[in-house]
């Protein structure tokens, strides 16, 4: 694969650099903020944003253009990316609609709920949530107990959900739940959009151990969702899900953004820190044959995330899914996020555990991502799940033995689920 930009490729480069330029500060290697989406006032800074892009058809690039979008290749989008990165922006608290929800709609939905949803969430005058983990299936997402029932004209739903980023701030959601538990647990699950402002949901917020609450549980007490909301045919859903979660991966695999929709750091960030940071006098961390072999490794690890990403955004131009590519490309990602935030505090020393407002802000990004970290590795399928999806798919090794299988759900022994 040759990696440089065609001349069209690098026309769009070039009016995405200037249209960003004309409406966005550059960024710098000291401009990290954590901005978080607690903060109300950055909630409308994120809905100005997008709107401002989508007045100038800067919004979902990579949609088809009956949907807003510009009907952008995987490569433009990867170059839009990689532009954007390059200024201040707001935190995109949008990904989920944008990146799941919508291409999920796409494929699925009515004419009628895509004219709803879709222009809505280009614009960014709606934020979205995935209502997919459970207490007790998290890896095992199947394993779900979240239950909808059929009321006559609609459906009332039951359960509890958790890890759900933004719920807080969200309007709609994304919704997993079973609707026949006499059948094998694939079988027996439905996918729903669901108003966040219906009676009977209840949001709590999870503290996280970096200061923020972007995750959350959410309990659903007789929610009525009515069936103009469900998505695809009953008992489907299992199918409609593995759309979301494939570009789930391979947005994860990217790693541009942490859970708060806040930008990850990147080796350049880390190799800049090593060159400024002064560990003796005339020295800095740089001049370390252990810094430099430590660099290195990063290095590689982060060109051969670049390069994996390049491939599935190959894929992807060529009317295919994303591969299990996106497996391997989150499973180096979150280790490397964790191993680069780890050598970034034993280089600043005792300032990695200050936390006073004036001294700790220099160094703040780096106290974020070392505790963000271990998420980026739960996040849309731990390494656990990720290694078996390699082994099976990628290397051909055997799956793992599937005693519940063929087995109904109602069947399935478990000490947190309560059969509907």
């Amino acid at each position: 694969m040759n990696f440089d930009d065609t001349p069209v490729e690098a026309a769009f480069r070039a009016r995405a650099n200037a249209w960003l330029a004309a409406n966005a500060e550059a960024r710098t290697a000291e401009d990290d903020p954590c901005l978080s989406p607690e903060d109300l006032s950055i909630i409308w800074q994120c809905k100005a944003w997008q709107a401002r892009k989508a007045d100038a058809g800067w919004a979902c690039i990579g949609w088809p253009q009956e949907y807003g979008g510009r009907g952008a290749s995987a490569v433009e989008c990867l170059i839009w990316s990689q532009v954007q990165s390059k200024f201040r922006v707001p935190p995109d608290i949008f990904r989920l609609g944008h990146a799941q929800a919508g291409p999920t709609l796409m494929a699925h939905g009515t004419a009628e709920q895509k004219a709803r949803f879709l222009p809505r969430m280009l614009r960014g005058e709606e934020v979205w949530c995935q209502l997919f983990s459970e207490p007790g299936a998290g890896s095992d997402l199947a394993g779900l107990g979240c239950h909808a029932a059929w009321k006559g004209d609609h459906w009332i739903v039951n359960g509890q959900k958790t890890w759900t980023s933004l719920a807080r701030i969200s309007d709609w959601a994304i919704l997993l739940a079973r609707t026949d538990p006499n059948v094998p647990k694939h079988a027996g699950l439905t996918y729903f959009v669901l108003d966040m402002k219906s009676p009977g949901i209840e949001v709590r917020p999870i503290r996280q151990i970096w200061g923020t609450s972007d995750f959350c549980e959410v309990f659903l007490t007789d929610v009525r969702i009515p069936d103009l909301n469900r998505i695809a045919d009953v008992g489907k859903g299992w199918a409609v899900a593995m759309t979301t979660l494939l570009v789930e991966r391979a947005a994860v695999a990217a790693g541009t953004t942490g859970p708060g929709g806040e930008r990850l750091p990147t080796a350049q960030d880390i190799f800049h820190l090593a060159r400024k940071l002064c560990v003796a006098q005339g020295t800095t961390a740089l001049d370390s044959a252990f810094v430099r072999h430590k660099l290195a490794d990063y290095y590689v690890r982060w060109k051969g995330l670049e390069y994996t990403a390049y491939r599935i955004m190959t894929a992807i131009s060529h009317g295919q899914p994303p591969g299990p590519e996106a497996a391997i490309g989150k499973l180096v990602e979150g280790r490397l996020q964790q191993d680069m935030a780890s050598l970034a505090l034993d280089l600043i020393d005792s300032y990695g555990i200050v936390t006073d407002e004036d001294g700790a802000q220099a160094f703040e990004k780096w106290q974020r991502a070392y505790l963000v970290a271990p998420a980026i590795r739960i996040a849309g399928g731990t390494d656990e799940i990720l290694r078996n999806i390699i082994a099976e798919r990628v290397l051909g090794m055997p799956a793992e033995p599937r005693v519940d299988k063929n087995v109904p759900f109602r069947e399935l022994r478990s000490t947190v689920r309560r059969d509907p």
